[in-house]
């Protein structure tokens, strides 16, 4: 999809299909919109005197304009206090009374936008993104091809200063992220295997200088003693991949951030099997590896002065002859032996591993992104994901980019009584700690690796895909991802 900024002159002499006009319609007609009453005749104020123009959040109005050089307008219904979730409701909604019309190009007009809480800024990267991401449509296994969306480019009236249009192309780059996440995350794990992943990784990285890939085959995660890790791939055909993404965009001695994915693309729950009802959704295990790819695609485009690890461990979690058996012992490849107490608990036996290779960055940070456990789900829902850190600055920067990006995070707790519930009889550490708070002792156990560095981790079971008739990857938490990287470049 196209995005390009308009500059306000002759803003109503442009040819358009549709222009996008969010109003307040509790009072008068604003002054920015005389030149267009007078265009249409004093039809602006005849539909205010009428009361016809939309007065709830998510309200539309279509006005047909066949004389003027663009042919239809459609109001939009601007809250007082306009903040991101308003916004992406007001972009929603537009979208949504357009799908069915002739309409390939379309228009915002954004005074009414500026003139509130959020910046200029904040308003262009959001529109950006969200008409991207809401064009993505699933396609990857329909014999017949969708219809595309009709509607392909966007102008956005505002200054065409250095500011916006660097929020411009920040919001191209976060929604065509967004949506490689949402893809990835969608495919069924037929198609999408370990493999399937570090092929579409290492065809990122072809597409820019500054990015580099590599990928770890069993072979050599075995000469690295990342026993956990493999401890959950022993019961499948499909061999793990270990992905190294790399993105050099600032000096050698600035310290890099590294993004960790679990990237489980099957999770059968291996011998400690799941029940079958929803057994499909478990394609989306690796969500947390999407995320890491999707953001990956984001800063390419975005190109911002960082540099940026990113390591996903990708596996399939089968049971068989060979699988790894509740109460078998295995190495990390930290060496500290883990008793395998749950083969449903698998994703912190792959993030393990991955959390320990991180220490060879000497990072500033690092993030590791799990879809982890369903407790998780039972303590936040589908809005937050859970957070947990050893580092508080770490911490608030991830909730603060979370807020910025409405794509929100909720800090939970570390304390070393949630911990000893991993103790075990016959190893250092237990895989689970029992039946309660699941995501904090899940936490717990991977902050067992994580010594050496500031680190945070991302419970994103609830936020990464929606059910129902809707059901789909949500591409979160890019959003999150790409803002802390933003705002600490």
């Amino acid at each position: 999809m196209k995005i390009t900024l308009k500059s306000n002159a002759k803003i109503f002499s442009q040819k358009t299909d549709c222009l996008f006009i969010p109003l307040q319609t509790d009072k008068t007609l604003p002054k920015y919109l005389k030149e267009l009453d007078e265009l249409l005749n004093g039809a602006l104020r005849a539909l205010y005197k009428s009361k016809d123009l939309p007065l709830k959040l998510g309200q539309t109005y279509l006005l047909p304009c066949p004389q003027q050089s663009f042919s239809r307008i459609i109001f939009v219904s601007c809250p007082k206090q306009l903040q991101l979730k308003t916004l992406r409701a007001m972009i929603a909604s537009v979208r949504n009374t357009v799908k069915d019309l002739a309409v390939t190009q379309a228009h915002w007009l954004t005074e009414m936008l500026i003139d509130k809480s959020l910046s200029s800024e904040a308003i262009i990267t959001e529109i950006a993104s969200q008409h991207i991401s809401l064009n993505y449509q699933y396609d990857g296994t329909f014999q017949t091809q969708k219809t595309p969306n009709t509607l392909q480019s966007i102008g956005i009236n505002a200054d065409t200063n250095k500011a916006n249009k660097e929020a411009c192309k920040n919001g191209k780059a976060l929604g065509e992220g967004i949506n490689t996440a949402k893809h990835l995350g969608n495919l069924p794990a037929n198609i999408c295997t370990p493999t399937y992943l570090a092929s579409q990784a290492q065809l990122l990285a072809k597409s820019d200088d500054k990015l580099s890939c590599k990928v770890l085959s069993e072979a050599q995660m075995k000469k690295l003693g990342m026993g956990s890790l493999l401890s959950v791939t022993a019961g499948t055909e499909e061999a793990a991949k270990f992905i190294i993404l790399e993105y050099s965009g600032a000096a050698k001695t600035q310290k890099p951030t590294v993004l960790v994915g679990k990237g489980v693309t099957f999770d059968s729950g291996g011998i400690s099997l799941k029940p079958g009802g929803g057994m499909d959704e478990m394609k989306y295990d690796m969500c947390g590896a999407a995320s890491v790819i999707g953001t990956f695609n984001a800063i390419s485009l975005a190109a911002p002065k960082a540099n940026i690890i990113g390591l996903v461990a990708a596996v399939e979690n089968m049971p068989s002859g060979i699988a790894t058996k509740p109460g078998d012992v295995v190495t990390s490849m930290s060496g500290q032996t883990i008793e395998v107490l749950n083969t449903d608990a698998e994703g912190r036996l792959v993030l393990c591993d991955a959390l320990t290779y991180a220490e060879r960055y000497k990072p500033k940070a690092v993030i590791d992104i799990a879809t982890l456990t369903g407790a998780c789900i039972v303590a936040l829902g589908k809005h937050a994901s859970g957070l947990y850190s050893n580092d508080d600055k770490l911490q608030q920067a991830l909730v603060d980019a979370g807020t910025e990006s409405h794509d929100r995070v909720w800090p939970m707790p570390l304390w070393e009584e949630y911990d000893l519930q991993l103790k075990s009889n016959f190893a250092d550490i237990a895989n689970i700690g029992g039946p309660q708070a699941g995501s904090v002792t899940a936490a717990c156990f991977l902050a067992r690796f994580t010594k050496a560095y500031n680190w945070a981790h991302i419970d994103i079971a609830g936020p990464a895909w929606v059910q129902g008739v809707n059901k789909g990857a949500t591409g979160r938490p890019v959003g999150l991802l790409f803002n802390y990287i933003m705002n600490n470049a």
